[in-house]
């Protein structure tokens, strides 16, 4: 056994008091207090029963770390582009010493080890879109205790322990199986294009979508298949189902609606009720093929989400109170009231997705700022 002389003792325990006293506050994670939302109109509570979060108040300018995984598709280049376009703002630049992007690719393990480096390095806020909802607890507990503010948005996390902002993903699924219920009300034969398996967004979109038809009490062959949110691997999937089912009634997708129409096309196959997301290429067909039977509900939320994420990182770096849960709008387009500079903007990409604002959080983006960002790693 080691042993230490009296004053090796007392330097160790005077240290250790030392470290007991100076250990900050926020130790044991965000205190948990009373409402409302510093910005009530920005960051609206889940539900009522939401527990609203208040870190202690750190000094800026703050360092801010974006944990991106997945990144092939444009929703996440997009995404990526547009917190860098908000990063650079001048209000919120003014608040930042450094933003600092990561994509890690599509294994879990290494968006966590991303995570734990970004607290290890002094970060004060990480902002994720996170790859698994279950995956993240150790990483969340090592937040907490090192007084780092994690907010998911999103794929988000399936915990009350860090911030979580997202638009209501079963809620979409809902909407836009009610679309199909509402001009398919016999039932038939659907087309479910979903986006990444494990993802808690494709979760729980499904979820929505099977639960709303199934309480119709109408007769659903729903054919699934995997898209990854992609036009590319959309289009694909769906060329292979109508080369296999020969026709559809309706159709329902996640994300690389462009492809999917352009499937359709391809195959000569008639147009039928669509339920689907916010690319701009997806909507000006809805526009273009409505009265042929392209009839449309596009909803979703735009990739500005991850600016609505920095703010509430940035307000609880503040010290203001937040909603541990973070509920966004909709954005929605139906047939026949898709508008061309409103809905859609038939000279921009077809890439690109509509819905990037948030008037209430005075967020809001031009194609042009978003575009002139990069998606790299910086």
């Amino acid at each position: 056994m080691k042993h230490f002389g009296l004053f090796s003792v007392a330097a160790a325990g005077g240290a250790l008091l030392a470290a007991a006293l100076g250990a900050p506050a926020y130790a044991a994670g965000p205190e948990i207090v009373a409402g409302p939302a510093a910005d009530a109109g920005c960051f609206v509570p889940w539900t009522d029963k939401t527990k609203f979060f208040k870190f202690p108040a750190k000094k800026g300018p703050y360092r801010i770390a974006l944990a991106n995984g997945y990144i092939a598709n444009t929703w996440r280049i997009q995404m990526i582009q547009t917190a860098k376009a908000y990063a650079v703002q001048p209000d919120v630049a003014a608040k930042l010493k450094e933003f600092k992007v990561v994509s890690t690719g599509d294994d879990v393990a290494a968006q966590i080890a991303a995570i734990n480096n970004f607290i290890d390095s002094g970060y004060d806020a990480i902002v994720v879109d996170a790859q698994n909802p279950e995956a993240f607890k150790p990483v969340i507990k090592r937040a907490n205790e090192a007084g780092v503010v994690l907010v998911a948005f999103d794929n988000i996390l399936d915990t009350e322990d860090a911030i979580n902002v997202d638009v209501d993903q079963k809620g979409l699924g809902v909407y836009w199986a009610k679309w199909l219920a509402k001009y398919l009300p016999n039932g038939g034969k659907i087309l479910e294009v979903r986006g990444v398996s494990g993802f808690s967004a494709d979760r729980d979109r499904h979820e929505g979508i099977h639960e709303t038809l199934d309480a119709t009490g109408k007769k659903w062959d729903i054919i699934e298949v995997f898209g990854k949110w992609d036009d590319p691997s959309a289009q694909k999937v769906t060329a292979d189902a109508i080369a296999v089912q020969k026709q559809f009634d309706g159709i329902t997708a996640q994300g690389g609606d462009t492809g999917v129409v352009q499937a359709m096309i391809d195959a000569k196959h008639p147009f039928v009720p669509f339920g689907g997301e916010t690319e701009n290429g997806f909507r000006k067909f809805c526009a273009k093929y409505g009265d042929q039977g392209l009839k449309c509900a596009s909803g979703g939320t735009g990739p500005a989400q991850v600016a609505v994420a920095i703010k509430v990182a940035l307000a609880a770096l503040d010290g203001q109170v937040v909603p541990q849960s973070v509920k966004l709008p909709l954005a929605t387009a139906e047939y026949p009231n898709f508008k061309d500079g409103r809905d859609f903007y038939s000279d921009a990409s077809d890439n690109f997705f509509v819905g990037n604002s948030f008037p209430t959080c005075n967020i809001n983006f031009s194609a042009q700022e978003i575009m002139g960002q990069t998606k790299e790693n910086k």
